[in-house]
């Protein structure tokens, strides 16, 4: 198989997943060139993939006027960032592996997607839950036939306590205005899910939320605006010395202590939290986007989906229960387990995710998109996309379809996705 030559664009904590396929498997991935503001992270990039200085950019425009480089970008900027980098380096002609969401604006989702179907170049979406091992298994059980036809759906997007105060508090995803809102940002990889389960088109959306906990009036009496200056913070759950310094003090600087700080020492995150936005009391940031939310989904073939996400959660995984006609399941990411309404026999059976440092991202979907994206420009087969452009700007109307009904308070008609008129 041919190596294939990457770009990336957006050194970040995901371009940095990817990136990490190349070193596992250097036979069939090289990192060509790097993107990306930040000095230490751009370095550490260059350096850890030997990429030659001339591909060394701060600028991503900058490298639009060289000479192609790579056979694909992997563009893994800020969720507002997507539009213009994709849209210019599938005009020269680059494949593309895109981080999601596709863009905070309907608009833009459809430009991106016009465009790459006019360039005809190979285009994923990050979603990598499509990917996982336990996802295809879980599409085979169902496609032999054994709960039956799905009549409905529940599915439960946990997305851990101090998960949310780092990100959707404290972190980069804590105001709409700056990212986008909560159920694009966080919960888009589920209403993909959900959508490629179902394998019919949502006509009719309806949800509920709000941001309820993590607001100025819930803070203590005497609680400080920052954990380490806290009289309140030993018997805080969201405390910043709890969520980081602990973990620092256990030798453990991967995620999240990565994204806080490039001092990965104590002392740095000492530093960080005492500085930083990463110390600031949950109660006291200035955060915007909804801590709980619920999703009432109808789909073309009748069935029903309920999705529910909320912050208060133990830091778990993703857990369905599907309700068909001759059976029950119930999956959690890494076992699924279905009753069989005839022979009231229970199954079950687990799954394992791939081994290797990237195989353990989202269940083995980071490790196991980037095999099939690396494969399918080498062979230039499509096929091995399961996240393309019109599936990924399906599912993100729906989600937007389902703020506008939560913000409006009502259901909401979603038309059906014309591709002709997107060329």
């Amino acid at each position: 198989m041919k190596k294939v030559q990457l770009f990336i664009v957006g050194a970040g904590n995901r371009g940095f997943a990817y990136a990490e396929y190349a070193r596992m498997h250097p036979e069939q991935a090289v990192i060509t060139g790097v993107a990306e503001p930040r000095d230490y992270y751009r370095n550490k990039m260059a350096a850890e993939h030997n990429i030659p200085p001339e591909h060394v950019f701060k600028d991503w425009r900058e490298a639009v006027d060289k000479e192609k480089f790579a056979d694909a970008v992997i563009i893994a900027t800020q969720d507002t960032q997507h539009t213009d980098p994709a849209v210019t380096f599938s005009e020269k002609g680059y494949h593309m592996l895109l981080e999601k969401p596709m863009s905070t604006r309907p608009e833009e989702c459809r430009k991106i997607t016009s465009t790459v179907l006019k360039n005809n170049t190979i285009f994923a979406v990050c979603h990598v839950l499509r990917y996982t091992n336990y996802t295809q298994r879980l599409k085979e059980i169902i496609a032999s036939g054994a709960i039956g036809r799905i009549v409905s759906m529940q599915h439960l997007e946990p997305v851990g306590y101090w998960h949310h105060a780092h990100s959707f508090v404290r972190g980069n995803w804590r105001k709409e205005n700056e990212a986008s809102f909560m159920l694009l940002a966080k919960s888009c990889h589920d209403i993909d899910w959900i959508q490629y389960i179902m394998d019919s088109r949502c006509t009719a959306v309806s949800s509920f939320g709000s941001l309820m906990h993590f607001r100025q009036e819930n803070k203590p009496a005497k609680a400080a605006d920052r954990c380490t200056e806290c009289g309140c913070e030993p018997e805080c759950p969201y405390s910043a010395k709890k969520i980081y310094l602990s973990r620092a003090q256990e030798g453990n600087f991967e995620w999240p202590l990565d994204t806080i700080t490039s001092d990965l020492t104590v002392a740095g995150i000492e530093k960080a939290i005492e500085t930083g936005p990463y110390g600031r009391c949950v109660y006291a940031c200035d955060n915007d986007v909804v801590d709980h939310q619920v999703v009432d989904m109808r789909f073309e073939n009748e069935t029903t989906v309920t999705f529910t996400m909320t912050a208060f959660t133990e830091m778990c995984d993703r857990r369905t229960r599907i309700f068909g006609t001759k059976g029950e399941l119930y999956g959690d990411g890494k076992s699924i387990e279905y009753y069989d309404f005839l022979t009231n026999q229970r199954h079950k059976e687990n799954v394992s995710a791939l081994d290797g440092d990237i195989s353990s991202g989202h269940g083995g979907g980071d490790y196991n998109l980037m095999k099939n994206f690396v494969t399918a420009v080498a062979q230039n087969d499509r096929s091995r996309i399961l996240s393309g452009p019109t599936e990924t700007l399906e599912s993100h109307t729906l989600i937007f379809a389902a703020e506008k009904a939560r913000i409006e308070n009502c259901v909401v008609s979603i038309p059906c996705l014309d591709v002709p008129d997107l060329l």
